[in-house]
């Protein structure tokens, strides 16, 4: 790619970079005030949306009512002529999978379901209910999880009385009915936007319990007890006392195994046939699993997503370094590299509050991108703040905010540099060792704060998909010299058998945890240092240094390109020495404009800041014009 075809594609990039926020459809709906929004998000550099059914609506709109798909139908034709992209959403409120309660209408058996324990025969066991197991003083009852979802008319949120039953998205008869009721009717009004205007369809956090199940509940559907003993090769039924016991080392064994075989029904029962719908009608399975951590599900994601909401990520605060949310950018970026997607997605903002300020956000913008998303839906444009509808889950980060004069400028930058990270390469050279739903987060602060780069690799995906050798291993595009194992207490033989050849050349690291047949063992943080910077030649270096400087490294098309964030309070200013040599362009993407920086590699950064640094051979550097 030529430096000038680069520059163009960078200050305008396509729209489909263009951020996707959710737009709160809460009140009465009108047309005439629908297209007068529409236009409003284009002129402001907004080129897509997620229309999102929300608490506010009046009855006479119930979700996938005739007068629902009527407004979607305003909002799909006008998205058509204007060039936008629709992400449908696909349910009524929250969490996914029983239509604003329809499955349960369908078939009282598809109701969310449950293992309870109780006093041994105080309670008859009802027709909908199976008896598992009998052991003195208690008896194990398979029964309704009692789990709802929120909804989108006054008196169906929360705890109230009309609240919608969630639906049993572990049996597949019960997910078969939600996409007969939602995503067939949704693809016969609309086939012909499918896979074009209307690019994939959200799914949000499904729970197999719902939201406020009965007191210590954990997930059931029939026929569950064979599905978990066949999954975990040995007879599950005498254990499940132990599911109430966490104390002891078999319990925590036990309730290990019990979770990954719901996350396998889960799997089998609802995100293996999504993504096998989604295919067949050629659009893209997107949104988010229930917890921030789960990388395994992700992988039936065409856009794997997480979110971050209700300020479990902050500036400057431990929570975005430390703690399972802090994970979550990186979770959907590690998959979309290692499952061959080509975006990943963050719903972001959701219930920060209306004391969100514009700095946050933007600091909050750099958080995710540099940790590689490149897909935004902000949550959300709110349709209407009347009444309570201000107060539900705020703020507006969209034409109900003191900013929106300003937004097309956080738009246009937000788009270039999502397409910078989705068009590129990444290049990284550590990937840190993931299980099902666990990703670690101390050695991931080390890496950070010290210019390392990194990726997440699940053990499954690794067994399955890598290639190892004694200089990496090989996942897809990406090459990795080193893998880090942190806090582990146990690794499988299997894993060890597959990473033999790389833990003789000493390019497998255990964190604070050491593990029997791994000889390099870091105890603290500088130890790990020296073993990295002993086997790799550092991507990124910085005189003085400092732990507020995170990066990003990618090619597009030959081309290397460094984007920098500030993550700390302070402005920082430092020197950097890239691992690519050439001739430095700096690039504001706020601007849309070369940077003059002289010397050209000074780096200077306020709280919050971000820039781009492309390379380019010395002997190809023409001069440009910003």
């Amino acid at each position: 790619m030529s430096k000038e075809d680069l520059l163009h594609l960078i200050k305008e990039p396509p729209f489909e970079y263009s951020l996707m926020p959710f737009w709160f459809l809460n009140d009465e709906l009108k047309e005439e005030k629908i297209e007068e929004y529409l236009k409003d998000f284009i002129k402001h550099g907004v080129y897509g949306l997620v229309p999102h059914p929300r608490m506010g609506l009046p009855k006479s709109i119930g979700f996938m009512s005739e007068q629902w798909l009527f407004f979607m139908q305003i909002i799909i034709e006008f998205a058509y002529k204007n060039n936008m992209r629709i992400i449908l959403y696909d349910e009524g409120m929250y969490p996914s999978g029983s239509c604003a309660g329809k499955v349960v209408e369908s078939n009282p058996y598809f109701s969310a379901r449950a293992l309870v324990r109780r006093e041994r025969g105080v309670i008859p066991i009802k027709d909908d209910e199976e008896l598992i197991l009998l052991s003195d003083p208690y008896e194990y009852v398979h029964t309704r999880s009692m789990g709802t979802i929120r909804g989108v008319h006054f008196g169906t949120d929360d705890g109230e009385p009309e609240a919608p039953p969630a639906g049993d998205i572990l049996n597949p008869d019960a997910v078969k009915k939600f996409f007969e009721l939602v995503h067939e009717k949704y693809y016969a009004e609309f086939k012909d936007y499918f896979g074009t205007t209307v690019i994939g369809i959200f799914t949000d956090e499904p729970n197999p319990l719902g939201r406020k199940p009965i007191k210590n509940a954990i997930p059931w559907t029939w026929d569950m007890l064979d599905f978990i003993s066949k999954n975990v090769g040995y007879d599950f039924k005498p254990l499940i006392p132990l599911l109430w016991e966490d104390k002891s080392d078999k319990a925590q064994k036990v309730h290990q195994d019990f979770y990954k075989s719901v996350q396998k029904r889960l799997e089998y029962a609802f995100y293996k046939p999504y993504n096998q719908w989604c295919e067949q009608h050629n659009v893209a399975l997107t949104g988010h699993p229930k917890g921030p951590m789960d990388i395994h599900t992700l992988r039936y994601f065409h856009i794997p997503g997480q979110d971050i909401v209700w300020r479990w990520v902050e500036p400057f605060n431990k929570n975005s370094i430390e703690g399972p949310e802090s994970t979550s950018a990186k979770c959907s970026a590690s998959a979309k590299i290692h499952y061959n997607r080509k975006r990943n997605m963050n719903e972001c903002f959701g219930a920060y509050g209306w004391n969100l300020t514009y700095e946050e956000m933007e600091w909050l913008t750099g958080w995710l991108i540099i940790r590689g998303v490149d897909l935004l839906v902000p949550h959300a444009f709110y349709y209407s703040i009347e009444g309570p509808r201000k107060d539900e889950r705020p703020p507006d980060v969209g034409p109900h905010n003191v900013w929106w004069d300003n937004y097309k400028n956080y738009a246009d930058k937000c788009r270039r540099l999502c397409w910078f990270v989705g068009e590129g390469t990444p290049i990284v050279d550590v990937a840190v060792l993931a299980d099902v739903e666990y990703l670690p987060w101390d050695a991931s602060r080390v890496l950070f704060e010290n210019q390392i780069d990194f990726f997440y690799l699940d053990i499954e995906t690794l067994l399955q998909e890598a290639i190892v050798s004694e200089t990496g291993i090989q996942i897809s595009s990406i090459h990795y010299s080193l893998l880090v194992i942190d806090n582990f207490d146990r690794i499988d033989s299997e894993v060890i058998q597959k990473l033999e050849t790389l833990i003789q050349a000493e390019r497998v690291i255990t964190y604070q945890k050491s593990l029997q047949n791994i000889k390099c063992h870091a105890n603290n943080s500088q130890e790990l240092l020296d073993l990295i910077r002993n086997k790799i030649q550092p991507d990124v270096l910085l005189y003085p240094s400092t732990t507020d400087i995170r990066y990003y490294h990618a090619v597009i098309q030959g081309v290397h390109g460094y984007l920098f964030f500030n993550e700390g309070r302070a402005e920082v200013q430092t020197k950097i020495s890239t691992r690519e040599k050439g001739e430095y362009l700096w690039f504001d993407p706020v601007k849309a404009e070369v940077k003059p920086v002289d010397p050209p590699n000074n780096l200077k950064l306020t709280s919050g800041e971000m820039i781009l640094l492309f390379v380019f051979p010395q002997n190809n550097l023409q001069t440009i014009q910003g």
